[in-house]
């Protein structure tokens, strides 16, 4: 398993087993009940939008990225900062294709 910068946050392996209704409301959970608003408004606002259409690798991309910590998450969206190549996929291309301005009005 992969050593991830999120303090206080284990999550084991994937679950392969687990069916995708399940994981995609688990997911959507994680999304909007991050530890940070901004954090929350981002991800929970994608989740709204594109988690029922995400194939399984991408649903897979997205909850690694999960396990990312928030302030990291919300730089990489925002493009205050460059996203790392193993992050730099179609799921962050649909994180930065919202605007989150409107959804805020």
């Amino acid at each position: 398993m992969a050593l991830f910068n999120t303090p206080g946050f284990i999550e084991g392996k994937i679950d392969k087993d687990e069916s995708i209704e399940v994981r995609r409301k688990r997911l959507k959970f994680r999304s909007w009940h991050r530890g940070i608003k901004e954090a929350d408004i981002l991800l929970g606002s994608f989740a709204d939008k594109f988690l029922d259409e995400l194939t399984p690798e991408q649903l897979n991309a997205y909850e690694t990225m999960l396990r990312e910590p928030d302030s990291d998450l919300v730089a990489w969206i925002t493009g205050d900062k460059p996203a790392p190549e193993q992050y730099d996929n179609d799921v962050m291309d649909m994180l930065k294709s919202i605007d989150y301005i409107k959804i805020m009005k």
